[in-house]
């Protein structure tokens, strides 16, 4: 996996047509990318915010990380995929859809 791009990788995983937190997201892509540190764990949840400016995921629900499962008092988000997510999914030959 670590070799497609990372947003491609990050549509890849809401294909499923599941709800996801940024969290689960970006700790998928940090072991499967071999990123560790917190500036690439940032950069990921970036990522997931531009798909999601970019109308490919929607915000459906937030919380506040009282846990510190992400960053302590940070907002987290749930996501999941729109239908435009989907096509430009398959037009990036992620999976037919």
């Amino acid at each position: 996996m670590g070799n497609r791009p990372i947003k491609f990788r990050i549509l890849e995983l809401f294909l499923d047509d599941k709800e996801h937190w940024n969290y689960e997201i970006v700790s998928k892509i940090q072991e499967e990318y071999n990123m560790q540190g917190n500036f690439q764990r940032d950069s990921i949840n970036f990522d997931i915010l531009e798909l999601a400016s970019g109308g490919m995921l929607k915000d459906v629900e937030q919380k506040v990380d009282d846990k510190g499962i992400y960053k302590k008092d940070f907002l987290l988000h749930k996501y999941a995929i729109t239908d435009f997510g989907k096509v430009r999914g398959s037009d990036a030959c992620l999976r037919y859809v």
